[in-house]
């Protein structure tokens, strides 16, 4: 079944507020003519250093932290769900992080303490980027670096950074088979050049074109699918692209499903 342009009105398995994430993490921006909205980060400083147990209830940067850092367990079958990046602890952050513990052989009590937090700093490197993924897969190919985008520098290297999370996701989900990111951010001058769409999900630095070598490309779409990401193109093409589209408001995209 094909999904194109698909709304996820009540689908996200968190909401709340954008006040509230804008009191978080940044602030409300709204383009004229633009119908949607998006939040500004400022980046995370690397080694984040967790200062408390957190379980479902409770709130704070903290926990944002952690919904970026489990959001590609999303879901255990073809879902279009995401955790919400709100700071608040519910059901589907709950949810996201038994399925890590269980993943990572941990007690899957959805109660993030010292040896979940430790298994996802595990995962971080001392950069600020991931275990399996460097900053250097994610620039623009042309200028090598993350500047020229729709959004500043500063936030693109933060979308990148999640989207590696949920890359670290499907990367375990495909039995820790090695990924290539072969087009991460694009500059609007680079995305003009080779015929990328205008408002290419990849000018925010929120999508990446994979290769997984020996996975046919459906089976790394169809993991996809349970990783919170609302942007997946075709798998009869000869690489995997996916995006983060709904963390900036706009409407998921799943252009061949199984839902």
């Amino acid at each position: 079944m094909t999904f194109l342009f698909r709304s996820s009105g009540g689908r996200s398995l968190e909401s709340r507020s954008i006040d509230r994430r804008s009191m978080l993490r940044g602030t409300l921006a709204v383009g004229a003519g633009v119908a949607f909205g998006q939040v500004l980060f400022s980046g995370v400083a690397q080694a984040y250093s967790w200062s408390r147990t957190m379980k479902q209830g409770d709130s704070g940067a903290d926990v944002l932290e952690l919904q970026i850092r489990v959001a590609g367990w999303a879901a255990d079958s073809a879902s279009q769900s995401r955790v919400g990046l709100d700071g608040d602890f519910g059901p589907g952050t709950l949810a996201a992080v038994k399925r890590f513990q269980a993943a990572y052989g941990l007690d899957n009590d959805g109660v993030a303490g010292p040896n979940t937090q430790a298994k996802l700093n595990a995962l971080e490197q001392s950069d600020g980027s991931t275990a399996h993924f460097n900053w250097s897969e994610f620039y623009d190919q042309a200028s090598g670096n993350f500047n020229g985008g729709k959004v500043s520098a500063v936030q693109v290297k933060e979308n990148a950074r999640r989207c590696m999370y949920k890359l670290e996701a499907l990367r375990k989900k495909l039995g820790d088979k090695p990924i290539t990111v072969n087009s991460g951010f694009r500059s609007i001058a680079h995305n003009a050049d080779i015929g990328g769409a205008s408002d290419s999900m990849h000018l925010y630095g929120t999508a990446a074109d994979l290769d997984v070598p020996g996975v046919a490309t459906k089976t790394v779409y169809q993991k996809a699918e349970t990783c919170g990401f609302s942007g997946l193109e075709r798998y009869t093409v000869d690489h995997q692209h996916v995006d983060s589209r709904a963390d900036l408001g706009r409407d998921w995209w799943w252009e061949s499903g199984t839902v």
